[in-house]
């Protein structure tokens, strides 16, 4: 009977059990339980071998207290991806605008899939033209423009105020882990989704995939967006 070591690296393959309708069976029954649970608090992925990048922060769970003497999340980490209309898209671009940000990949049939529905709720609910999707492949070898195009077109994502981003490899790691705090490395990531204010400042974050928490990043969304625009003459991202 094959058991899995306890040395398992975080990563696992997307097309065994954790992700529905790919076809994989589990030899164990137990092994499947264990395999379901790690990718509730990890999201889906695949092995890559071992990580060798810094321990990722501290999950984003709830509503994150503002500092105000501390700059904003993204200023740090300012960066130049492609879109899935083939154009750069740059944080700048993210300037005076409330967004939601998020990790996933577009071969994987299951957790990624159903995190973009809930997305795509998401956008369609909260109409306003300052609120953004951002979200980062962890793929990005496979996920091309063009793929991240007809993806996009699974959720009838409007490229306007739905942005799926492909770049380099090392860039979106950066963007993940020091501005949205979320683990991700090639095939692996969370599925929490984290919401910015106009100031580019981390305001929280909230699983995906449970919808007590998709409501909860709607009134997070929306509170945001409710607050005054920065205050003429301050800096934005």
């Amino acid at each position: 009977m094959k058991t899995i070591p306890p040395s398992m690296p975080h990563g696992f393959t997307v097309s065994n059990t954790c992700c529905p309708g790919s076809g994989g069976r589990s030899t164990v029954v137990v092994n499947s339980v264990w395999l379901c649970l790690l990718a509730l608090f990890v999201g889906c992925g695949r092995p890559e071998g071992k990580s060798s990048r810094p321990a990722p922060p501290p999950v984003v769970a709830g509503r994150v207290e503002i500092d105000e003497d501390a700059p904003a999340n993204i200023a740090g980490t300012p960066f130049t991806l492609t879109d899935q209309t083939g154009k750069e898209f740059s944080s700048a671009d993210l300037a005076g605008k409330v967004w939601l940000g998020s990790i996933f990949f577009a071969n994987c049939p299951g957790p990624c899939f159903r995190e973009n529905q809930a997305i795509a709720e998401i956008v369609k609910e909260i109409a306003d033209p300052d609120f953004v999707a951002v979200s980062l492949t962890c793929d990005p070898v496979n996920d091309t423009p063009d793929v991240l195009r007809r993806y996009a077109d699974r959720f009838a994502a409007d490229a306007a105020r739905w942005k799926f981003l492909t770049g380099e490899m090392q860039t979106i790691s950066d963007v993940g882990l020091k501005t949205f705090r979320l683990p991700v490395e090639v095939g692996v990531h969370s599925e929490r989704g984290v919401v910015f204010d106009r100031q580019g400042r981390l305001r929280g974050g909230y699983h995906l995939l449970q919808a007590d928490k998709v409501q909860q990043l709607k009134k997070l969304i929306r509170e945001v967006l409710a607050e005054p625009a920065a205050v003429p003459g301050s800096t934005t991202p």
